[in-house]
């Protein structure tokens, strides 16, 4: 087996996505589904260029699988802080002979990852509103200072943009043999730029809950133009590409000095 995986210093953190894991992947299908026809044309406009993409939050890899259909071959670096996305992401990977020799897994989250030196693209998918202010303005400066001439970040802000209540509605459905497995979200604000979001996750055989799983994750949450602030303070750029409910940023130097 040809499967490479380097650990960036182990958290003694629980890991939030413990509860979570099983059920990620495919309630998430849809958003690939929709992201990906834009995201791949986003990615092919870089297959000029010669560095590896980096995959931060990279989950159980989805987007890694839409970085290897984009740019074949290509170096991908999969930092991913969660062991337990990092087993449904192995998984993944070893079952596919490109992958696996093309893939690295790294387990450090965005805050602790050693970014090589002229990335072509970094994807920061679903994963924003895990840093905080402070984390995210470090992070444009570690991207301004190492992306390659021309390259880009590909970052999507989910919504909502500012803390507000979200009710609780389904989040998706799927099913595995006799059973159905149901996503429910809603979140609460919990500070000036905070939400609360509550995941529950249900289990039904013919009709009837036989488990039930929820998960609270603190979110920051931050408007595009207060990004499109933040990224100009590095000479970061940005334009909107994809549909309205799956969009995303495409963020590039402008040329000037990186700070």
């Amino acid at each position: 087996m040809n499967l490479n995986f380097v650990t960036r210093g182990e958290s003694t953190v629980p890991d939030p996505y413990a509860a979570s894991a099983p059920y990620i992947d495919p309630l998430i299908a849809g958003f690939w589904h929709g992201t990906a026809p834009a995201l791949t044309a986003e990615l092919k406009s870089l297959s000029t260029l010669s560095g590896p993409v980096a995959d931060l939050g990279a989950g159980s890899g989805r987007g890694v699988r839409a970085v290897a259909s984009a740019l074949p071959g290509v170096s991908v670096l999969a930092v991913e802080p969660s062991p337990a996305m990092r087993t449904a992401l192995l998984a993944r990977l070893v079952d596919d002979p490109v992958l696996r020799t093309t893939v690295t897994v790294i387990a450090a989250d965005a805050q602790t990852y050693d970014f090589p030196r002229s990335p072509r693209a970094v994807l920061a998918m679903n994963m924003l509103g895990h840093l905080a202010p402070e984390q995210r303005r470090r992070l444009w400066a570690k991207i301004a200072w190492c992306l390659e001439p021309g390259g880009a970040l590909l970052v999507n802000n989910q919504r909502p943009h500012t803390p507000v209540a979200v009710p609780r509605a389904a989040g998706g459905t799927f099913r595995v043999g006799e059973q159905d497995y149901e996503g429910w979200i809603q979140a609460e604000p919990s500070g000036a730029e905070r939400l609360t979001w509550r995941m529950t996750y249900r289990t039904l055989h013919e009709g009837r809950c036989v488990s039930e799983t929820t998960a609270d994750y603190e979110w920051w949450t931050v408007t595009d133009d207060e990004l499109r602030a933040e990224w100009a303070e590095h000479h970061l750029t940005s334009r909107t590409a994809g549909e309205e409910k799956t969009a995303f940023h495409v963020v590039s130097r402008s040329g000037g000095p990186v700070s």
